[in-house]
């Protein structure tokens, strides 16, 4: 009962500090710039509120500080070093694009050196103290041992889910509402291990489950408020670091699997223009536009369908881990 307490409690608080996080928002003008290679039906929600992840964030970072105080763990005070990292270039990057009235604030560059830096700095102090088992385990049965390829595996894991994350966030309560839905299957996930030293990760992953819920109200069509970079770098984070310190990578690349396609849609989309160009002088592209979610719009697919969809696809993909999980 304590984890569905953690859950109820969690969504109400997001509910209460986005309330209040939009009206300071909307005080200091702290409004989207709509990027004009999007959709053109996107321009509508420019001047939206944004930076709600800093609602978001905080509530679960206090939580996060409580316990690792309390328990004086170093798996839980790496992983508060490490959000707060991806947190503080989240609000950076925001922060700038505000300021410089366009879409982008950091440059690309600039936000994968940040990223990779404090995802490095984690991984090896965490592969050192042997926080981060270098067998992945499929089932409580059988692994794959990866011996030191667990580092690169760890990075791609960490900056791949954050950026992922990021790039679903693109229509009203999407990126809100699959990492809901990915939080809550990775805690029931963790739970299963019947590991005590571990369920601390699970009430982690169910308060945030929790807040994304509470953060929909505001943020579900037609949206009050964006969570910005501040809050989709982070939950990505969250959901990485947390998946390589209870050795769930396994289970997180199912049920992460609409954050893998969005990426990989944007990969795809870039290579096969790039390699279509070099070769005929002229790029073509494989879908009307990346991410993914974005061609389904541009063919005339209504954004509340697409998000819906989305939301289905990501709940079988939690039970089909879980399933998994048990069965194998």
């Amino acid at each position: 009962f304590i984890f569905i307490g953690v859950y109820i409690l969690f969504f109400f608080i997001s509910i209460f500090s986005t309330k209040n996080g939009l009206k300071i928002i909307k005080k200091f003008n702290l409004l989207q710039n709509i990027r004009n290679e999007g959709p053109a039906n996107h321009f509508k929600k420019s001047d939206t509120p944004t930076m709600g992840g800093i609602f978001m964030i905080i509530p679960f970072l206090i939580l996060l500080l409580i316990i690792t105080i309390n328990l004086g763990s170093l798996k839980l005070f790496l992983l508060l070093l490490t959000i707060f990292g991806f947190f503080i270039t989240g609000f950076l990057d925001d922060y700038l694009s505000i300021k410089k009235k366009e879409n982008t604030g950091l440059k690309t560059k600039e936000k994968l050196i940040l990223q990779s830096v404090i995802s490095i700095i984690f991984i090896l102090l965490a592969y050192e103290k042997n926080l981060i088992s270098p067998l992945i385990t499929v089932s409580d049965s059988w692994g794959i041992n990866m011996n030191i390829f667990i580092l690169p595996v760890s990075f791609l894991v960490l900056v791949g889910i954050s950026n992922s994350v990021n790039l679903t966030d693109g229509l009203d309560g999407l990126a809100a509402g699959c990492s809901g839905i990915v939080f809550y299957g990775l805690g029931t996930e963790i739970l299963l291990k019947e590991q005590q030293e571990l369920f601390v990760f699970s009430i982690l992953c169910f308060s945030m489950s929790g807040i994304c819920l509470g953060f929909l109200k505001y943020n579900s069509y037609p949206a009050k408020i964006f969570m910005g970079d501040t809050g989709s770098l982070s939950i990505g984070a969250i959901l990485g670091s947390i998946a390589l310190l209870t050795n769930s990578i396994f289970t997180l690349s199912i049920f992460s699997g609409i954050f893998i396609i969005e990426s990989l849609s944007v990969m795809i989309q870039v290579g096969f223009f790039k390699i279509t160009k070099k070769l005929f002088h002229r790029g073509k592209r494989i879908f009307l536009m990346a991410p993914l979610h974005h061609h389904f719009e541009l063919k005339g697919v209504k954004e509340q369908k697409i998000v819906e969809n989305f939301w289905k696809i990501n709940i079988l993909l939690v039970i089909l881990g879980i399933v998994l999980k048990i069965n194998l």
